[in-house]
């Protein structure tokens, strides 16, 4: 059984409003599910995201990637008014392509959460459960200025 590693509220429609006028809007990013130490989130393969093949853009795949683990990140902090979450650092390797009219869905866990930096592992599959894309985020926890 894992651990709740939480500090902030996870209620889904508090995430998905909080994508008003964002990239994750324009991609279409919805978290979808949120575990005791994990998220869940989903993103439509479409015109907003796709190269001139007509494949999901491994750009895209970063974006979601970034943005599961960089909200992962801001649930983790104990004072949002004090500190902020931000990415330092996003590798991706791209291992399958997703045709366009596609979904995929990641799924964010912590590999270290730390006082001051975070590090989590990000898989990304296609909409039959192939692995399209594994990521690692590494995120700083930095005071608000």
């Amino acid at each position: 059984m894992s651990e709740k590693i939480w500090k902030q509220p996870t209620g889904l429609d508090y995430f998905n409003q909080r994508n008003s006028n964002t990239l994750n809007e324009t991609f279409g990013i919805e978290i979808t599910e949120v575990g005791d130490d994990y998220l869940v989130g989903t993103m439509p393969v479409n015109h907003t995201n796709v190269q001139p093949y007509r494949i999901l853009h491994g750009g895209a795949n970063v974006c979601l990637a970034e943005s599961l683990g960089s909200i992962a990140s801001s649930l983790c902090i104990e004072d949002l008014n004090t500190h902020m979450a931000v990415g330092i650092e996003v590798n991706a390797n791209h291992l399958r392509s997703v045709k366009e009219g596609g979904v995929v869905t990641a799924i964010c866990r912590p590999v270290r959460v730390g006082r001051s930096l975070h590090v989590w592992n990000i898989e990304i599959r296609d909409q039959d459960g192939h692995l399209t894309c594994v990521s690692r985020l590494t995120v700083s926890i930095v005071a608000r200025r």
